[in-house]
Protein backbone atom coordinates (compact mmCIF):
# COMPACT_ATOMS: atom_id res chain seq x y z
CA UNK A 1 0.00 0.00 0.00
CA UNK A 2 1.47 3.37 -1.03
CA UNK A 3 1.89 6.12 1.56
CA UNK A 4 -0.11 9.35 1.76
CA UNK A 5 0.16 11.16 -1.57
CA UNK A 6 -1.10 14.63 -0.55
CA UNK A 7 -0.62 16.91 2.42
CA UNK A 8 -3.90 17.33 4.31
CA UNK A 9 -5.06 19.94 6.81
CA UNK A 10 -8.38 19.74 8.62
CA UNK A 11 -10.55 21.47 11.19
CA UNK A 12 -13.51 20.32 13.26
CA UNK A 13 -16.15 22.69 14.63
CA UNK A 14 -18.24 21.15 17.40
CA UNK A 15 -20.81 22.27 19.93
CA UNK A 16 -21.10 21.53 23.63
CA UNK A 17 -24.37 22.05 25.48
CA UNK A 18 -24.84 21.11 29.13
CA UNK A 19 -21.90 18.68 29.11
CA UNK A 20 -18.41 18.27 30.49
CA UNK A 21 -16.33 17.74 27.34
CA UNK A 22 -13.05 17.02 29.13
CA UNK A 23 -12.82 17.05 32.91
CA UNK A 24 -9.60 17.95 34.71
CA UNK A 25 -8.88 15.34 37.44
CA UNK A 26 -6.54 17.79 39.18
CA UNK A 27 -9.32 20.36 39.47
CA UNK A 28 -12.25 18.35 40.80
CA UNK A 29 -13.09 17.14 37.27
CA UNK A 30 -14.22 20.62 36.25
CA UNK A 31 -14.22 21.22 32.48
CA UNK A 32 -10.75 22.19 31.36
CA UNK A 33 -10.12 25.88 30.72
CA UNK A 34 -7.05 27.98 30.01
CA UNK A 35 -6.02 30.97 32.12
CA UNK A 36 -8.29 33.26 30.08
CA UNK A 37 -11.37 31.11 30.65
CA UNK A 38 -11.54 29.52 27.21
CA UNK A 39 -12.68 25.90 27.24
CA UNK A 40 -10.16 23.25 26.28
CA UNK A 41 -10.36 19.63 25.13
CA UNK A 42 -6.90 18.07 25.03
CA UNK A 43 -5.39 16.41 22.00
CA UNK A 44 -5.07 13.20 24.03
CA UNK A 45 -8.83 13.20 24.70
CA UNK A 46 -9.60 13.80 21.02
CA UNK A 47 -7.27 11.04 19.83
CA UNK A 48 -8.97 8.67 22.27
CA UNK A 49 -12.32 9.40 20.64
CA UNK A 50 -10.85 8.96 17.16
CA UNK A 51 -9.36 5.61 18.16
CA UNK A 52 -12.70 4.49 19.60
CA UNK A 53 -14.60 5.42 16.43
CA UNK A 54 -12.01 3.69 14.23
CA UNK A 55 -12.20 0.59 16.42
CA UNK A 56 -16.00 0.60 16.16
CA UNK A 57 -15.57 0.76 12.38
CA UNK A 58 -13.65 -2.52 12.56
CA UNK A 59 -10.10 -1.20 12.17
CA UNK A 60 -7.15 -2.56 14.17
CA UNK A 61 -6.27 -0.25 17.09
CA UNK A 62 -3.33 -0.74 19.43
CA UNK A 63 -4.19 1.73 22.23
CA UNK A 64 -7.62 0.44 23.21
CA UNK A 65 -9.40 1.89 26.25
CA UNK A 66 -10.08 -0.54 29.09
CA UNK A 67 -13.85 -0.26 28.79
CA UNK A 68 -13.83 -0.84 25.04
CA UNK A 69 -11.03 -3.32 24.51
CA UNK A 70 -12.06 -6.31 22.44
CA UNK A 71 -9.12 -8.69 22.79
CA UNK A 72 -8.87 -9.25 26.55
CA UNK A 73 -5.28 -8.01 26.76
CA UNK A 74 -4.43 -6.59 30.19
CA UNK A 75 -1.76 -4.15 28.98
CA UNK A 76 -0.19 -2.63 25.91
CA UNK A 77 2.83 -4.87 26.40
CA UNK A 78 0.62 -7.95 26.44
CA UNK A 79 -1.15 -6.81 23.28
CA UNK A 80 2.09 -6.07 21.48
CA UNK A 81 3.70 -9.41 22.38
CA UNK A 82 0.63 -11.59 21.90
CA UNK A 83 1.00 -14.30 19.27
CA UNK A 84 -2.72 -14.05 18.45
CA UNK A 85 -3.55 -10.32 18.43
CA UNK A 86 -0.12 -8.70 18.42
CA UNK A 87 3.32 -9.20 16.97
CA UNK A 88 4.70 -11.88 19.33
CA UNK A 89 7.67 -11.59 21.70
CA UNK A 90 10.09 -12.41 18.92
CA UNK A 91 9.22 -9.14 17.22
CA UNK A 92 10.75 -7.28 20.17
CA UNK A 93 13.82 -9.51 20.43
CA UNK A 94 16.80 -7.40 19.25
CA UNK A 95 18.58 -10.61 18.24
CA UNK A 96 15.82 -11.41 15.73
CA UNK A 97 14.60 -8.00 14.59
CA UNK A 98 16.04 -4.51 14.42
CA UNK A 99 14.06 -1.61 15.86
CA UNK A 100 13.17 -0.49 12.34
CA UNK A 101 11.84 -3.95 11.48
CA UNK A 102 9.74 -4.08 14.64
CA UNK A 103 8.42 -0.58 14.02
CA UNK A 104 7.44 -1.55 10.47
CA UNK A 105 5.55 -4.60 11.76
CA UNK A 106 3.68 -2.49 14.34
CA UNK A 107 2.76 0.15 11.74
CA UNK A 108 1.48 -2.52 9.38
CA UNK A 109 -0.60 -4.08 12.15
CA UNK A 110 -2.29 -1.08 13.81
CA UNK A 111 -3.80 2.01 12.21
CA UNK A 112 -3.36 4.25 15.24
CA UNK A 113 0.35 3.41 15.40
CA UNK A 114 1.00 4.40 11.80
CA UNK A 115 -1.26 7.47 12.21
CA UNK A 116 -0.31 8.95 15.61
CA UNK A 117 2.92 7.14 16.34
CA UNK A 118 3.70 5.14 19.47
CA UNK A 119 6.44 4.52 21.98
CA UNK A 120 7.07 0.85 22.74
CA UNK A 121 8.99 0.97 26.00
CA UNK A 122 9.17 -2.38 27.74
CA UNK A 123 11.34 -2.94 30.79
CA UNK A 124 14.07 -5.51 31.11
CA UNK A 125 13.14 -9.08 31.90
CA UNK A 126 15.21 -12.08 32.86
CA UNK A 127 15.29 -13.44 29.32
CA UNK A 128 15.32 -10.28 27.25
CA UNK A 129 16.93 -6.87 27.02
CA UNK A 130 14.89 -3.74 27.53
CA UNK A 131 13.12 -2.40 24.45
CA UNK A 132 12.48 1.23 23.55
CA UNK A 133 11.14 1.96 20.09
CA UNK A 134 9.75 5.40 19.22
CA UNK A 135 7.55 5.83 16.14
CA UNK A 136 6.67 9.35 15.01
CA UNK A 137 3.27 9.54 13.34
CA UNK A 138 2.16 11.80 10.47
CA UNK A 139 -1.23 12.78 11.97
CA UNK A 140 -1.11 15.64 14.44
CA UNK A 141 -4.07 17.13 16.31
CA UNK A 142 -4.08 20.25 18.44
CA UNK A 143 -6.14 20.70 21.57
CA UNK A 144 -9.61 22.09 20.89
CA UNK A 145 -10.46 25.52 22.29
CA UNK A 146 -13.76 27.31 22.63
CA UNK A 147 -14.44 30.37 20.51
CA UNK A 148 -15.19 32.47 23.59
CA UNK A 149 -14.71 32.00 27.36
CA UNK A 150 -17.05 29.34 28.72
CA UNK A 151 -19.63 29.52 31.48
CA UNK A 152 -19.36 26.56 33.87
CA UNK A 153 -22.21 25.48 36.14
CA UNK A 154 -21.44 23.33 39.18
CA UNK A 155 -24.17 21.31 40.89
CA UNK A 156 -23.96 19.47 44.19
CA UNK A 157 -25.32 15.94 44.01
CA UNK A 158 -26.07 13.17 46.50
CA UNK A 159 -26.25 9.41 46.11
CA UNK A 160 -29.26 7.57 47.46
CA UNK A 161 -27.10 4.84 49.01
CA UNK A 162 -23.79 4.65 50.83
CA UNK A 163 -20.83 3.29 48.94
CA UNK A 164 -19.38 1.93 52.18
CA UNK A 165 -20.09 1.82 55.91
CA UNK A 166 -22.75 -0.04 57.92
CA UNK A 167 -25.71 1.91 56.51
CA UNK A 168 -26.71 3.56 59.80
CA UNK A 169 -25.93 7.07 58.56
CA UNK A 170 -25.01 8.92 55.44
CA UNK A 171 -21.32 8.70 54.61
CA UNK A 172 -19.15 11.46 53.19
CA UNK A 173 -19.03 9.59 49.88
CA UNK A 174 -22.74 10.28 49.28
CA UNK A 175 -21.97 13.92 48.45
CA UNK A 176 -20.43 15.01 45.18
CA UNK A 177 -20.26 17.65 42.49
CA UNK A 178 -21.07 17.67 38.79
CA UNK A 179 -19.79 20.35 36.45
CA UNK A 180 -20.86 21.28 32.96
CA UNK A 181 -20.23 23.79 30.20
CA UNK A 182 -23.57 25.48 29.55
CA UNK A 183 -23.14 26.19 25.85
CA UNK A 184 -20.06 26.70 23.69
CA UNK A 185 -18.50 26.21 20.26
CA UNK A 186 -15.08 24.57 20.07
CA UNK A 187 -12.59 24.30 17.22
CA UNK A 188 -9.85 21.72 16.75
CA UNK A 189 -7.15 21.84 14.07
CA UNK A 190 -5.09 19.02 12.62
CA UNK A 191 -2.80 17.97 9.79
CA UNK A 192 -1.45 14.91 7.97
CA UNK A 193 2.16 15.03 6.78
CA UNK A 194 3.22 12.82 3.82
CA UNK A 195 6.92 12.98 4.72
CA UNK A 196 6.23 11.16 7.99
CA UNK A 197 3.61 8.93 6.36
CA UNK A 198 6.38 7.59 4.13
CA UNK A 199 8.06 6.20 7.25
CA UNK A 200 4.98 4.60 8.85
CA UNK A 201 3.05 3.53 5.75
CA UNK A 202 0.06 5.75 6.56
CA UNK A 203 -1.90 5.74 3.30
CA UNK A 204 -4.59 7.65 1.42
CA UNK A 205 -7.03 4.91 2.51
CA UNK A 206 -6.04 5.49 6.14
CA UNK A 207 -6.66 9.21 5.74
CA UNK A 208 -10.07 8.45 4.26
CA UNK A 209 -10.86 6.19 7.24
CA UNK A 210 -10.17 9.03 9.67
CA UNK A 211 -12.05 11.50 7.48
CA UNK A 212 -15.10 9.20 7.51
CA UNK A 213 -15.36 9.05 11.30
CA UNK A 214 -14.67 12.71 12.14
CA UNK A 215 -18.27 13.87 11.45
CA UNK A 216 -19.52 11.35 14.05
CA UNK A 217 -16.70 11.84 16.53
CA UNK A 218 -18.96 11.94 19.59
CA UNK A 219 -21.35 9.14 18.65
CA UNK A 220 -21.01 6.22 21.06
CA UNK A 221 -19.16 8.45 23.53
CA UNK A 222 -22.09 9.16 25.84
CA UNK A 223 -21.70 9.21 29.60
CA UNK A 224 -23.23 10.85 32.65
CA UNK A 225 -20.97 13.85 32.04
CA UNK A 226 -21.72 13.90 28.30
CA UNK A 227 -25.37 12.90 27.72
CA UNK A 228 -26.38 11.73 24.27
CA UNK A 229 -26.71 14.70 21.93
CA UNK A 230 -24.92 17.15 24.23
CA UNK A 231 -21.81 17.20 22.01
CA UNK A 232 -22.06 17.31 18.25
CA UNK A 233 -19.78 17.93 15.29
CA UNK A 234 -21.14 20.84 13.26
CA UNK A 235 -18.64 20.89 10.38
CA UNK A 236 -15.47 19.15 9.26
CA UNK A 237 -13.33 21.27 6.95
CA UNK A 238 -10.88 19.20 4.90
CA UNK A 239 -8.10 20.80 2.86
CA UNK A 240 -6.34 18.35 0.51
CA UNK A 241 -3.28 19.89 -1.11
CA UNK A 242 -2.17 19.00 -4.62
CA UNK A 243 1.21 17.58 -3.62
CA UNK A 244 3.14 16.11 -0.72
CA UNK A 245 4.72 19.47 0.05
CA UNK A 246 1.41 21.33 -0.16
CA UNK A 247 0.64 24.76 -1.58
CA UNK A 248 0.53 26.46 1.84
CA UNK A 249 1.82 25.93 5.33
CA UNK A 250 -0.56 24.44 7.88
CA UNK A 251 -0.41 27.72 9.79
CA UNK A 252 -1.67 29.66 6.77
CA UNK A 253 -4.40 27.12 6.11
CA UNK A 254 -5.64 27.04 9.70
CA UNK A 255 -5.54 30.84 9.97
CA UNK A 256 -7.82 31.10 6.94
CA UNK A 257 -10.66 29.80 9.12
CA UNK A 258 -12.60 32.12 11.43
CA UNK A 259 -15.32 30.59 13.60
CA UNK A 260 -18.08 32.63 15.22
CA UNK A 261 -19.77 32.07 18.55
CA UNK A 262 -22.91 30.65 16.90
CA UNK A 263 -20.91 28.01 15.02
CA UNK A 264 -20.97 29.80 11.68
CA UNK A 265 -17.63 30.42 10.01
CA UNK A 266 -15.81 32.26 7.25
CA UNK A 267 -12.91 31.10 5.11
CA UNK A 268 -10.28 33.34 3.56
CA UNK A 269 -9.77 32.30 -0.04
CA UNK A 270 -6.57 30.38 -0.70
CA UNK A 271 -5.99 30.26 -4.46
CA UNK A 272 -5.77 26.67 -5.80
CA UNK A 273 -6.76 25.17 -2.43
CA UNK A 274 -10.51 24.72 -2.03
CA UNK A 275 -11.64 22.83 1.09
CA UNK A 276 -14.28 20.13 1.27
CA UNK A 277 -17.01 20.99 3.78
CA UNK A 278 -18.58 17.99 5.54
CA UNK A 279 -21.67 18.26 7.72
CA UNK A 280 -21.70 16.66 11.15
CA UNK A 281 -23.35 13.31 11.60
Amino acid sequence: MSALSHKIDFAIIFSVKHANPNGDPLNGNRPRTDYDGFGEVTDVCLKRKIRDRLQTAGLAIFVQSDEKKIDGMVSLKARAESDTVGLSKDAFNPKKNTKDQTAALACEKWLDVRAFGQVFAFGKEADAAGVSIAIRGPVTIQSAFSVEPVSITSTQITKSVNGEGDGTKKGSDTMGMKHRVDSAIYVVLGAMTPQLADKTGFSDNDADSIKAILPKLFEGDESSARPAGSMAVKKVIWWQHNSKAGQYSSANVHQSLTVNTDGSYTLTDLPSLKPEIIDGF
